[in-house]
């Protein structure tokens, strides 16, 4: 199912793929002895093998991205857990404008997403991603601070304009380190961090809450201004630790970046990673119409997402809970969804498939949104509903988010498909924000139960459309003849529509 696999035997020739790399003394075409070779029948470097050298990159790549995103993550929701704490009565927000100060973010995050992967490449990602998350560190910590309702607007503003950069840089700098067949439990891992934020924050919530009168400040005000000043001490460490891409990874050895490269060249196609994106290249990857359903993949779940995200907190305590007793109480649905993410990612991983895990964890969320939609009076059942709802979707979110990544071929199409998907996908944050609103909490918020529901049967319609299309291209090149005369310099430019290339279903 990988992309460029020949017979098996004999590796690739250096001729074949590409000119040497320069006058490296390793050449990972080059049969040695001492060497092994890996499942793509590359030779690994004579003094490792395959899977230390993927250790050694786990180590350095997947923890510093979990946290960079855990905090971004918190720092974007905790307004969740502060409006338990009389952030709402403090800033005097009438009917609607809390649903307004969470919309007001995903205006900027959602369209400086391809600018921002485009920085991500131009600038390398230990100074664009430290600087972002810098900046919104600060910003969380000014959202402590303001006095009024035009004050929150403004902060949630830029603090959308801060993390724009994050998932979609963190997403596409992953899938520049990992073969499609090992990346699930490496996304689902990164993107498990959203969970264990929601796990994190409620019991920091819990916690903080206690400090209210402090120095005149009610408790939603010290969430804001301690979880900031934590992003903005981690920021500046994180600039030295953030690994760039594997071209310029100084803290491989040279025999290790020439087979990194040799290895994601066998399964993917060569990156280009030294050209430039172009505003041409942008539209270019647009012509492909299954860009456009990934967006729809991940749209469908963003809504049911921050939806939970967002307000969670409100929707427990209308079981009865005291504002500690809800904070602690969202804690358990979040580190149950995290469990099951892996669980998902180990399996898909394991069969080097993803289309029904996209399916099966969709099913567990629409059960979930179909009892909170029908019982009422049960709260522990109701209450067990938000563990199927998180588990579902928070598990089928990398697994959509990781397929349709790891399935665009070459750093162009990879940056600009991957933020069109996260940018264009959250903008169902927007209809997230208006789904659940006061008015209809007498009405046990089934119109917002409804709505998710409703947006996660999209995702799943969308998944069955890219699943067809990647199909049936497949049996289409395997039909068609590989040789069409295209230079290796053409096929780098098609990336994953080169004739050579199958999408991994």
């Amino acid at each position: 199912m990988l992309g460029r696999e020949k017979k098996s035997g004999s590796p690739v020739s250096s001729l074949e793929r590409e000119p040497q790399y320069g006058n490296n003394f390793y050449d990972p075409d080059v049969p040695r002895a001492d060497s092994e070779y890996d499942e793509l029948n590359v030779q690994c470097p004579p003094h490792t093998t395959q899977r230390k050298l993927v250790a050694k990159i786990d180590l350095r790549v997947i923890p510093v991205l979990s946290i960079l995103y855990l905090l971004a993550f918190l720092d974007r929701t905790n307004i969740a857990n502060a409006s338990i704490y009389k952030l709402r009565e403090d800033l005097d927000l009438k009917t609607t404008q809390y649903n307004t100060a969470l919309t007001i973010f995903f205006v900027p995050y959602i369209a400086f997403e391809i600018p921002s992967n485009i920085l991500l490449k131009k600038l390398k990602p230990h100074v664009w991603l430290s600087g972002c998350m810098f900046l919104f560190g600060v910003v969380t910590i000014c959202q402590g601070l303001v006095k009024n309702y035009s004050g929150l607007l403004a902060t949630r503003f830029f603090l959308g304009v801060a993390e724009s950069g994050m998932f979609p840089g963190s997403f596409y700098l992953i899938g520049m380190w990992y073969k499609r067949s090992e990346a699930q439990r490496r996304y689902s891992f990164f993107f498990g961090s959203t969970s264990l934020a929601g796990a994190f924050g409620g019991l920091l919530a819990s916690a903080i809450g206690k400090m209210s009168g402090m120095r005149g400040y009610n408790g939603w005000r010290w969430i804001f201004i301690l979880e900031g000043t934590l992003t903005a001490v981690v920021a500046i460490l994180f600039f030295f630790i953030i690994p760039s891409f594997p071209e310029d990874a100084n803290w491989l050895t040279t025999e290790e970046r020439e087979y990194v490269k040799a290895r994601l060249y066998k399964d993917q196609g060569r990156s280009a990673a030294e050209r430039k994106i172009s505003f041409r290249d942008v539209i270019n990857v647009f012509k492909d119409y299954k860009i456009i359903v990934g967006g729809f993949m991940y749209f469908g779940l963003i809504v049911p997402a921050y939806g939970y995200a967002f307000f969670a907190p409100g929707i427990i305590q209308t079981y009865g809970y005291s504002p500690i007793q809800t904070q602690l109480h969202s804690v358990p649905p979040w580190a149950a969804s995290f469990v099951f993410a892996m669980i998902v990612a180990y399996f898909s991983d394991k069969l080097k498939h993803r289309f029904a895990f996209t399916l099966i964890p969709i099913c567990l969320a629409i059960a979930g949104f179909g009892i909170l939609i029908t019982v009422h009076t049960n709260h522990h059942l109701e209450y067990a509903a938000l563990f199927f709802v998180t588990m579902g979707v928070y598990s089928a979110m990398p697994v959509i988010v990781c397929w349709f990544t790891m399935n665009l071929g070459g750093h162009h199409r990879r940056a600009v498909g991957t933020a069109w998907q996260i940018g264009f996908g959250n903008i169902g944050g927007i209809i997230a924000t208006y789904s659940f609103l006061p008015q209809d909490k007498p009405k046990f918020f089934k119109t917002g139960y409804s709505i998710c529901l409703a947006f996660i049967c999209l995702s799943a319609a969308s998944c069955v459309v890219y699943a067809v299309s990647i199909l049936m291209q497949n049996r289409q090149r395997d039909r068609s003849p590989r040789d069409l005369g295209l230079t290796e310099y053409e096929k780098t430019e098609k990336g994953d529509m080169s004739p050579d290339y199958r999408y991994l279903f």
